[in-house]
């Protein structure tokens, strides 16, 4: 099997603990062996991260855990590893070397707390006064005290992360929305998603190879940024390989949507998209007086589901992404989707089969539209809204604020919230870029939109009705 290329050795430890979680699961060793997993990964007696090899088997401990679905006494999807979070600056304000010892003493005539005093000719902060304010470093003429923010801290733009009196990450739950961008930002590993992948290798290993029930993947189609190594056909093989009956676009389901999601914008006149979950979460804590806003309809991965059920109720469906927040959206799918992995937990179970999907012939994909392909980048929502308004004979304006990043969403729903919005349909996406710029891509370098709308136009529809005339046709009962 092929060596596999990450951006960082964090991601590289997460993947390794997946996929030794999923050989010994799917051995039935899992119970009985996952001690083991630790010192198999983490040999010999040298530390190459860490304090001590002691240390390092010991937090790839917890990773192993939450690989094997977490603690049963957290239900939250995004979690941190408190023996892993030791390593960053705990001041967050500290002069550096720049300080010239200046008698103008700005930074402490600008101190609130009296924290800053001057002692050698250089000034000094007492961190024991110091309430972080910043009021000193903008005082400063020479840019001399810097501020040492936390890498998860600045990631996370709902402000859900804290230091808790032992100088730990902590999140506070009633702020997060699961979007997961502190699980990629931080350069230990401290936070993490749990994973449900022995869960998933459970339904394959019961569905007797499709006979006492059909499994079917439903994949994201930010997957054409995703692995560079193979054809998406060959990827598309290979999870057919590791139990599979089907792999469906969730880009179908995204049709479904635009299709419902645009007439429900003409009967009320203003709407925000319910299809990013971390979008729909921040709504739902942060702007509670908007929440009446967001559609009614389902994300294109439950409605997907309920059409999958809808054809076939004894089926069980797994949605693919590069979401961590679709595993909190799990629990409030009605039952349409059975499990979530993302793209990372992809290539562990992959790789735990020792499948190589480069080897393989392609296999295809079941066609949705360019429309509900491009749902995967910032702006692909608004303009398959447009074109199913257009597609339905319906004379509507759609005036579209193209939300990219949590930032943006911000200022769209409180522009919204006072009246001041001059649209009347928010897309928001929580992800910079959209879906390819998830937390749990597989590569996290540069995406280029334009890929997405190439993968668009090789959909057989390039319109939204000749792919729902096809699924209709297939099972009309299941869409409505």
């Amino acid at each position: 099997m092929k060596e596999r290329k990450f951006d960082t050795d964090v991601q590289r430890l997460k993947y390794n603990a997946l996929k030794e979680v999923a050989k010994l699961a799917w051995e039935d060793r899992l119970q009985e062996g996952y001690y083991e997993i630790p010192k198999k990964v983490i040999s010999g007696k040298t530390p190459t991260m860490r304090c001590c090899v002691y240390k390092e088997r010991a937090i790839f401990t917890e990773r192993v855990k939450m690989a094997m679905g977490g603690y049963e006494d957290n239900p939250n999807v995004i979690q941190v590893i408190d023996i892993a979070c030791d390593e960053c600056p705990v001041d967050q304000y500290k002069v550096t070397e720049s300080c010239r010892g200046c008698i103008a003493h700005r930074c402490m005539n600008a101190c609130p707390r009296g924290a800053i005093s001057i002692v050698n000719q250089r000034a000094v902060i007492d961190q024991t006064k110091c309430v972080e304010c910043g009021q000193c470093a903008k005082a400063c003429p020479y840019q001399a005290i810097a501020h040492n923010q936390r890498p998860c801290e600045a990631s996370c733009k709902v402000k859900a992360i804290h230091m808790d009196e032992d100088k730990k990450a902590e999140i506070n739950y009633d702020k997060c929305i699961s979007c997961g961008a502190c699980v990629y930002q931080c350069p230990f590993g401290a936070v993490v998603d749990k994973s449900f992948i022995v869960d998933i290798i459970e339904m394959l290993k019961g569905s007797q190879n499709n006979d006492a029930y059909e499994m079917y993947a439903v994949i994201a189609p930010a997957i054409a940024a995703q692995f560079d190594y193979a054809t998406i056909g060959q990827v598309i093989t290979a999870i057919k390989q590791l139990g599979f009956k089907d792999v469906i676009e969730a880009a179908l389901g995204a049709d479904m949507v635009a299709w419902k999601e645009s007439k429900e914008l003409v009967e009320k006149g203003f709407l925000t998209t319910s299809c990013c979950p971390a979008f729909v979460n921040y709504i739902h804590k942060h702007f509670p007086m908007m929440v009446e806003h967001i559609s009614h309809n389902y994300s294109p991965m439950v409605e997907i589901g309920k059409y999958i059920k809808g054809m076939n109720p004894n089926s069980k469906v797994v949605f693919i992404g590069p979401c961590t927040a679709k595993k909190d959206e799990l629990a409030r799918s009605n039952g349409y989707i059975d499990s979530v992995m993302t793209f990372e937990e992809l290539q562990a179970l992959i790789d735990s089969k020792e499948i190589e999907p480069s080897e393989l012939t392609e296999s295809p994909l079941n066609n949705a539209s360019y429309y509900g392909r491009i749902f995967a980048r910032s702006g692909g929502v608004a303009e398959a809204a447009v074109q199913a308004l257009k597609e339905q004979g319906i004379d509507f304006e759609v005036k579209a604020e193209k939300c990219d990043g949590i930032e943006a969403c911000r200022m769209a729903l409180l522009k919204a919230s006072k009246g001041v919005l001059p649209a009347n349909f928010i897309e928001g996406m929580a992800c910079v870029n959209g879906c390819i710029g998830g937390p749990a891509c597989l590569t996290h370098a540069p995406k280029n939109k334009a890929d997405i709308d190439k993968y668009g136009k090789l959909a057989k529809e390039q319109d939204i009705k000749g792919s729902l005339e096809i699924m209709q046709v297939l099972n009309p009962e299941a869409f409505e």
